[in-house]
Parts: structure tokens; sequence; C-alpha cells
């Protein structure tokens, strides 16, 4: 009987496979290996055995049958579970990846494939410039959205290398440590008149080299250059259904690149997740603001959110006054005092700090005790199933997060003929400028669905105040919070974009206009107006923002998308415990929307301000959300894993946390304790 003791008892064979680019040199490397040999020691043996002199600091395994990394180097084979049959690539851990950002450019970048997503992803954002990478995430293009494109372009080859930028030299892409003072709030920016962009400091962020500048532009600069045939490539959803395609190939943050199946020069989107865009600074977030605008235009001009034509008129205006300001400044000398230009940049930081904080002190109620309220008398628009809209005059009364109507003025110290409770309800504008209609759209949550109730105001003041007390109610706040007064002057300012009269030298000579309105709308506006005519409108829409600067055009831009009735909202293909079809969910910052799928109609909301608790059952693959009053609902996902709408829910909560006195750092380990959960 052979000792326990002796060389060979407890040691087997073990195959390991190296991922290297030496020519006649083994790529198969047979060792004999124990059991309780660490991870650690296994590499060195692999490497004292290789016999090549390299850096071999970023290697590690990837145990293919198991889709796993091992990176506790400290941990026993056993203890990982390794046996002989295992299969083990020694292989690196950082590898090149395209990725396409929002503006539709194509970047190659070094990117981490054993760290979590989320840790990827905000080693990208550091090499882009791009504060808050928590808002962002990296999806994979569904099988949906690839079919029309490769019916047009079967024989189409990969993008010309010279379309895609290569960013693999700079410091996070090969693995060093970043200078922080680049990636930083207290960073002294050089402001850019053209672009928008702190020059010097993104500039050093890339390379050294002459192209660092072109390289920066193309980051935060916008090219309006997409053609009608462009667009028609490109997928465009029709209906929910497709819509909700959009949103399935979200990767889980939880888990690392090569555990979802991503491999070397693969593409995937980087696209911000999450639309609650905090802290927006334009002199740090030259590159940040540039993409969630264009992440905008191609949403708008793809429609992939709805709106009207009048909107979509203002989304053109606003994108020509970019292109034609761009033109213009780049045309011309650069003369112009540092002064003015940081002039510029801080007249547009303190507009948006008073959209971010609330406004100035002095608008804040003198008497917070004093409780505000609107009374008006309004019109109510109450649709019949089988006869035509009834429409009468009432004295409206708002007060807290609730609307009471009365007969007239005199009878309001009466009861009330109905109280509206506003407080989770969806809140739609129905507007016209043109047509001088001012509607508001109410959906209110009652037991067995939505009761819709119709607001009409008289003019835009009315509007204006009445729909931004709306929009506070139904998140449960009153008209006493310091958010109302910048509520009203961005719907005022909205309204006043849209009120334009047309120019009698813009209307008669829109040749002389040097524009391809096709760039600038949906498909559906190029076919319904010549190019003319639609010069003509646009130009008509430009009177209104013709003096904006670059970087305001942008944000307004940006804030106008918000106002969409639509805007934020991710679809997703559900069905409920219970119910015998299929619905919609519309996933936001704020709320959960149940939506008919063959009618569009939302059903019921639910807020998150009211979620208890939420989990997931992973063998049935069934999200189930407690609210209060002791409503509770449970669905399966249809149309992507329920884990994406986990990470969703988890992931807006996460960022609600967020607060200014926390600058940068984020809470890693509660992002993954909200999204992460117990498969």
């Amino acid at each position: 009987m052979v000792s326990s003791t002796e060389y060979g008892s407890h040691t087997w064979d073990l195959l390991l496979t190296v991922d290297h680019q030496h020519e006649g040199v083994e790529k198969e490397i047979p060792l004999q290996v124990t059991g309780d040999l660490h991870v650690g020691g296994l590499m060195l043996k692999l490497v004292e055995k290789i016999k090549i002199a390299q850096d071999w600091s970023d290697y590690a395994f990837w145990w293919e049958q198991k889709k796993c990394w091992l990176l506790k180097t400290h941990w026993t084979l056993d203890k990982c579970g390794v046996q002989a049959d295992a299969k083990l690539i020694f292989t690196t851990q950082h590898k090149m990846l395209r990725l396409r950002l929002p503006n539709m450019k194509t970047v190659r970048l070094k990117v981490s494939f054993s760290s979590m997503v989320f840790k990827a992803v905000s080693d990208i954002c550091k090499m882009l410039n791009i504060r808050r990478s928590e808002e962002l995430s990296l999806l994979k293009q569904s099988e949906g959205t690839l079919k029309k494109k490769k019916k047009k372009d079967k024989n189409s080859k990969e993008p010309a290398t010279e379309d895609i930028l290569n960013l693999c030299n700079s410091p996070v892409s090969s693995g060093l440590p970043v200078n922080p003072g680049l990636y930083s709030k207290t960073m002294t920016p050089v402001y850019d008149p053209v672009s928008g962009s702190p020059a010097s400091s993104t500039i050093t962020w890339f390379s050294d080299g002459s192209s660092a500048e072109q390289n920066c532009n193309i980051l935060a600069l916008s090219h309006p250059t997409c053609s009608p045939e462009m667009l028609a490539e490109m997928y465009q959803p029709r209906t929910l259904a497709d819509k909700a395609k959009l949103n399935a190939g979200w990767l889980d943050s939880s888990r690392s690149l090569m555990e979802q199946g991503v491999l070397e020069e693969d593409q995937l989107l980087l696209r911000f997740k999450y639309y609650t865009f905090f802290d927006l600074n334009p002199k740090y977030d030259a590159v940040r603001i540039n993409q969630i605008y264009e992440q905008a235009r191609w949403a708008i001009l793809l429609e992939e959110i709805d709106c009207t034509e009048e909107e979509m008129l203002i989304f053109a205006a606003l994108q020509a006054q970019y292109h034609v300001s761009k033109l213009s400044l780049s045309s011309e000398t650069q003369d112009s005092t540092c002064e003015s230009e940081v002039d510029e940049v801080e007249a547009a930081l303190s507009n948006l700090e008073v959209t971010l904080e609330g406004g100035n002190k002095s608008n804040i109620l003198e008497d917070i005790t004093d409780i505000p309220k609107l009374a008006d008398n309004l019109k109510l628009v109450r649709p019949k199933k089988l006869a035509l809209k009834a429409i009468k005059t009432y004295w409206f009364v708002f007060r807290d997060t609730s609307i009471s109507y009365f007969k007239n003025k005199e009878s309001a110290q009466g009861e009330p003929i109905e109280k509206l409770n506003l407080k989770g309800c969806e809140v739609v504008p129905d507007v016209n400028v043109a047509a001088k209609k001012f509607g508001i759209k109410l959906l209110i949550p009652v037991a067995d669905g939505m009761n819709e109730v119709y607001l009409r105001c008289d003019n835009e003041d009315q509007y204006a105040r009445w729909m931004a007390a709306c929009v506070l109610a139904s998140k449960g706040r009153t008209m006493a919070d310091s958010s109302y007064q910048p509520e009203v002057q961005k719907i005022l300012s909205f309204l006043q974009m849209k009120n334009w009269t047309m120019c009698s030298q813009a209307a008669s000579e829109p040749e002389n206009v040097d524009m391809k309105p096709e760039c600038f709308v949906s498909p559906r506006y190029t076919k319904k107006f010549k190019s003319k005519q639609l010069t003509a409108r646009i130009l008509e829409a430009h009177q209104n923002v013709s003096q904006m600067s670059l970087v305001e055009a942008k944000l307004r831009f940006i804030q106008a998308w918000q106002s969409l009735p639509e805007f934020g909202l991710s679809y997703y293909i559900v069905r409920f415990k219970g119910s015998k079809k299929d619905d919609v969910l519309g996933v936001s910052y704020n709320r959960l929307i149940r939506i008919d799928m063959a009618t569009g109609d939302p059903i019921t909301t639910w807020r998150f301000s009211n979620m208890k608790q939420w989990n997931v059952n992973w063998e049935i693959r069934q999200v189930a959300i407690e609210f209060d009053q002791n409503v509770s609902i449970a669905f399966t996902c249809l149309s992507a894993d329920c884990k994406i709408i986990h990470e969703y829910i988890g992931g807006y909560i996460f960022l609600s946390t967020r607060s200014k006195d926390h600058n940068e750092t984020l809470d890693e380990e509660l992002f993954h304790k909200l999204t992460g959960g117990q498969e």
C-alpha cells in the first residue's frame, strides 16, 4: 500500500490553455497539480513552465464551462471546484471593445472583461470624460432591432477603420491609474466658446498627440449629417411592442462582460439608461451634455418617443440653431476675450442651477405656514363614449395636492361638486399654441383603473401655473415646494419657443438658407412636407431660438425633451399575475405604469415613493412588488429577462439617494445590494 505522504498520491493532470501571441510556443500546457494548490500558485507554475519573458500581471484564469473568472487567487482549486476536466484559459482581463456612443460615433478602447459591468462603465466614462457614470450602462442590440439593417445590407462590411475613434492608448484603457485631477469637480476649466468644452483638461485626457483635439471634438461636438436614407436604414419602432425591443438588451451590471457572452472586438452601445441627469454642469460636462443631447436627438428623429408636429418643429429649430451657430463661430477668428467666454458659461450655469436647485431665494414663499392655492375659472371636459365631449366652465380651487371644483365662485364656501386627489396621477399636456389650446389631461388612479379628466385653460400664464401645480401634486408635493416657480418658468419658456411669428424674410427666401431640413426631423415629417415647406416652417420656429448660444441650445433641447409626456419611460412586455393577456409595463424614474398594449392607454400607475418592498422569484422569473394600502402586484417579463426590470427599479432608487454633498463618490456596494438580486 502506497503512503499518502509519497509524491504523486494526490496529484492529477490539468490541461491549461494560454492565450498568447508568440509563434512556435505551445498554447496548451499540461500541469500536475493538487487540490490544495491555490490559484495564485497555479499561475506561478504555469508562467514558469511557459518560459516567456513578458508582463503577465493582467492575466487571469477564465473557466470556460462555468463561464466565470477565478479572481480569488488565495482560493485553492478544491474550494473553486476545479477538477481534471476543467477547461481553464489563461487570458488577459483587459480586451479591446467597440462602443457606439449616443452620437452614433464608434470608439475602440480597452476594457476590463473581468470587472462587473458597473465598474467597467465607470472606467469607460473616465476615459471619455463623462461624469456620473452611474446614469449609463451597456446595451447589446437585440436581434429584432437588427433585422431591418441586415436585410438591406447583406453584403455590407464592417465600418471602415477610419470611422472608428481608437482610444486604446488612454491611461484607463491601458489599465493604468488615472490622474484624479482630470476627473474632478475641482479642476479649473478652460472654456472653448465653439464646442462648449473645457478644452485643455479634456484634450490632455486623451493623449499628448496632435489628434487629441480632434478626438475631443468628436465627443463634445454634434455633427447633424444624417440623411433620410441613413434614417431609413435604422430601426424605427412603430408600436409599443417595437419600443420594448429597444430595452431588452441591457447588460447585467453585477456580472462581467465575459460572463455575459461578450467577446473581444464585439460592439456594444453605451447609452444613458437612467433618465435622472444629476448635477449637469456646463463647465465640466461638455461631453456628457453633448451625449445626452445626441441621445435625445436620435430618440426624436427615430420616433422612439412621440411628439406633436409643433414640438417636432421646436426640436428642429434648436438643432438648426446649434448647426448655424457652430458654422458661424468656426468661421470667425477666435478674437473674443476670455472674459466674455466665461460670462457665457456662467450665465448658462446660473440658469441651470436655478432649475436644479429650485429657484432663487427671493422666489421662495415668505410665509411657509401659509398654504398656497390656485383659484380660477377653468373648463372641465368629460369624454363621453357615445356622444360629443361635454365642456362646462366651473370654479376650480387647487390646494395641497387636490383639485376641487364648484358651480361658481360664490358657492366655493360650500361642498365641492367633486374633489380630485392628484397624488400618483399621470399628467399629460394637451397643447397647441397656434390654435390657442391649453389643455391638461389628468389620469387619476381609481380602484378599477384610471379616471380621465381634462382641464382647459384660457391662456399661457394660467396653463403654466396649473400645469406646474398638477406636476408637483402628482409627485406628492405642494405649491409651497421651492421647485414650483422654476417649474412654472420652465413651462412658460417651452410655450414661448412654440409661440413664433413668421419672419417675412425667412418665409420669402428659404432657398437662400443653407439648410437640409431632412436632417432635423423624423421621416414622417419629410414625407408630409416638401423640402421648401419644411425649411420655411423650421425657420419660422427658429425665430424664438436664434439668439441662443451653443450650450444654451443643447440645454434647451434636453429640457424640451424632458417636457414630453413619454420622457424617461422604458417599455417591457409583461404578463400580470391573474391576467389572461399581455400588457406593457413602463418603467420611469419615479413610477411604474401598466399600459394597454392595444390602445397605448395607461391603466394603473404605482409610485416608487409608495413602494414597501420588491423581490424576484428566480425559479419562475416573477417580479413581486408591495405598495402602501395593501396593494401588491406580480408579473413575469416576456420581452426581456426579469433581472433587467429588477435592476431598473433598484437603480432608480439608488440614484434617488445621491446628493451634492457626496460629490463624486459612489456607494457601489449599495448599488449592487439594490440591483444585484439573489439568484
